[in-house]
């Protein structure tokens, strides 16, 4: 197994090449990803450049050096000599690298990241490994990606829709297992914030069109708060109806909205509607009131399992929904201590 310090300075390596792509560095490593950046929408037309840019970024800054250590600091155990066991990774394609994590958790762990990439998601994610392999040969062994079935797995890590995750759980019973389900974030506001703080609010909602789980698709506002000051906060995201796939979804909830007499506010490029769900279609957000700070914390609560992080003043910083650090852990389980706990103490 490679010592831990050589996983960091791979990984601190990789961070620096991802960065270097996105300030325009076509050359050496970093050349690669400087061409995907550009060429992604073709395969899939949710990749624009702009997210991946974005997504190749919070992860190359995720990673440095620094952030490594004070993330491994958690687990003084890490590093202790064993057996590399076989861990399955189904990986999700609904934004740019959103299954790294998972690869990056199982190979600090110091096994076997076998991973069924998503075929949206397919390209980005090999070049991840392709790099890695070249800044650390001795990587290639612990690195096993593919797009058909996985086997000879010890241990399920699988992220999926509600309905995927109920077959995982099913299929992967008899192993140890870490299954994701559906979640959306939200944003709390006091009615006080400030025009930059909603501007910011802007980029939490609408980054990678609102497909991530990190996207805030629901905000509570309090009572007679109006919610046509975004329009304006937001116009610079009028140019989303530019994309073919998001304005179908816009004039098609828009047209199902004016037909069943749902009353809606259309800012030109995203649609506001009151309503309690955390899950609007794309091109929605829902909004809901909220009379007392109390009772609003005592209904979060209940929906805890459902909501993956929440932007506010009170949580997290408006703006970085999109940009998680190392420990900031999808549907808050603790991934590292479940690869510790079932695969890497002997």
């Amino acid at each position: 197994m490679l010592t831990l310090e050589r996983r960091i300075e791979a990984f601190s390596a990789l961070g620096d090449i991802l960065l270097g792509s996105v300030s325009g560095n076509s050359h050496g490593q970093s050349e690669i990803f400087t061409s995907l950046i550009d060429s992604l929408n073709g395969s899939n037309p949710w990749f624009t450049p702009d997210n991946v840019r974005m997504a190749i970024k919070s992860t190359g800054e995720m990673i440095s050096n620094e952030n490594l250590l004070k993330w491994l600091s958690h687990y003084p155990e890490i590093d202790k000599p064993h057996t590399p066991a076989r861990i399955g990774v189904v990986m999700a394609g609904n934004i740019p690298l959103v299954g790294f994590h998972d690869f990056l958790s199982v190979l600090f762990t110091g096994n076997i990241v076998n991973g069924k990439l998503s075929s949206k998601d397919e390209l980005l994610m090999k070049a991840v490994a392709a790099t890695l392999i070249e800044i650390e040969p001795g990587l290639r062994e612990y690195i096993d990606l593919t797009t058909d079935k996985i086997t000879g797995f010890k241990g399920v890590i699988a992220t999926g829709s509600d309905n995927t995750s109920r077959y995982f759980e099913y299929y992967f019973r008899s192993y140890p297992s870490v299954i994701r389900h559906n979640r959306n974030s939200i944003a709390i506001l006091d009615g006080n914030e400030s025009d930059e703080e909603l501007t910011l609010l802007g980029k939490d909602i609408f980054t990678y069109f609102g497909l991530g789980c990190r996207n805030v698709s629901k905000l509570y506002i309090p009572e007679s708060y109006d919610v046509n000051r975004f329009a304006g906060l937001w116009s610079k995201y009028d140019n989303l109806r530019s994309h073919h796939k998001y304005a179908s979804n816009y004039d098609h909830n828009k047209a199902v909205f004016i037909v069943n007499r749902e009353p809606f506010t259309d800012t030109g490029f995203v649609l506001l509607r009151n309503e309690s769900s955390l899950t609007p279609p794309m091109a929605v957000l829902n909004y809901e009131f909220y009379s007392s700070a109390d009772a609003l914390k005592s209904q979060i609560r209940s929906l805890s399992e459902r909501i993956q992080c929440i932007a506010g003043r009170e949580y997290s910083a408006f703006g970085q929904a999109q940009c998680p650090n190392l420990w900031d852990y999808a549907d808050e389980i603790d991934t590292v201590s479940f690869l510790l706990k079932n695969f890497s103490l002997e």
